[in-house]
């Protein structure tokens, strides 16, 4: 059994009123409980019923749960729920076998980042969590992520990552690529991704009063300043990234509706692995496949459609139309040199 959030939060929620000796607990208080702690996490749409209720107690004391010490009490056709010793606490029992199996799993992804310089305190932590936990199980890896480790400005990573989480104002050294001379940005960082397998640090910049990202891999030097940070109110980064491929948002552009035509051959990738969360198909025949997907147009969703070389053409708008067939042939011209 798979232990979600809001499973989590019913077991608690159940755990501690069995081991409140001040209050007997029937079903229907047992789920009102339960309901009410929902509803102060998540909202309406996470409330449950009386037959999930029961499914949590038999998971609770099952040998995949905690094994929980619960008796009935009987008031007439009623009863009420209680431990048998109030001492007891989920809280307080070695982790389970469901919960073991999470861990295992999470370690796991954890320690495809222990060769990284920036995630070296990983190699001690993991090593003390399989002895705690008994989580250790002998066989070889099975599982890989695309990283590259040697990766220029990878470094930095440790260091921006705790002035996000910690709030620190940062001095930034650039190099850009299209200016020979080096920057200096003040930099209040607010995000961090990855793309194409390269790290960005998005965050305020005064001197622009705007978001800016900088590539890790251009960063000369970082020097944390005692400016107050500036909380993020500015961008929901899940809502600034849902409309582009990449990481650049260029300045007044708007969602437009490209149209594609993909090949025959290329056409099952893409339908596997869409190009963006919009891909929507219009027609597959013999022909190859058309589809649209609604982004902002970008320099990434130009190096996405030629990335796949002659299997791509854009349909419309037009103007991209034209940019990609430019510079495709600025690319055949190369070789014709």
């Amino acid at each position: 059994m798979s232990v979600n959030k809001n499973a989590y939060i019913r077991y608690q929620v159940l755990d501690r009123c069995f081991r409140n000796p001040g209050r007997r607990y029937f079903w229907e208080d047992l789920l009102a409980e339960c309901n009410h702690a929902l509803y102060e996490f998540n909202g309406l749409n996470s409330q449950i019923q009386r037959r999930q209720l029961f499914e949590d107690i038999k998971f609770m004391e099952s040998e995949q749960g905690w094994s929980i010490p619960l008796e009935r009490f009987r008031e007439g056709r009623k009863a009420y729920y209680r431990y048998a010793d109030f001492s007891f606490s989920i809280n307080n029992q070695p982790i389970n076998e469901t919960e073991a199996h999470q861990l295992r799993s999470a370690m796991m992804v954890l320690s495809r980042m222990k060769g990284m310089p920036q995630f070296e305190w990983l190699n001690e932590l993991i090593p003390r969590l399989e002895q705690s936990f008994g989580t250790t199980k002998p066989g070889k890896e099975f599982m890989a992520f695309s990283n590259n480790e040697f990766l220029r400005g990878i470094g930095w990573l440790e260091e921006l990552f705790h002035a996000v989480l910690y709030e620190k104002v940062l001095k930034i050294d650039y190099q850009s690529f299209r200016k020979n001379d080096l920057l200096q940005f003040t930099l209040h960082p607010y995000f961090l991704k990855q793309y194409n397998n390269r790290w960005f640090v998005f965050g305020y910049n005064p001197a622009f009063a705007e978001i800016s990202n900088l590539a890790l891999d251009r960063i000369e030097h970082i020097e944390e300043l005692k400016t107050p940070y500036l909380e993020n109110k500015f961008v929901d980064f899940d809502e600034y990234f849902e409309d582009i491929i990449g990481v650049t948002r260029p300045k007044e552009a708007t969602l437009e509706t490209i149209q594609l035509v993909i090949s025959s051959q290329l056409a099952p990738y893409i339908l596997t692995k869409p190009l963006h969360g919009s891909q929507k198909k219009l027609n597959q025949d013999e022909n190859g496949l058309t589809l649209q997907i609604e982004v902002i147009p970008n320099y990434e969703l130009e190096q996405l459609i030629l990335s796949y070389g002659e299997g791509i053409q854009v349909k419309s708008p037009e103007y991209l139309r034209e940019k990609i067939k430019t510079r495709l042939q600025a690319s055949v011209d190369h070789y014709r040199q």
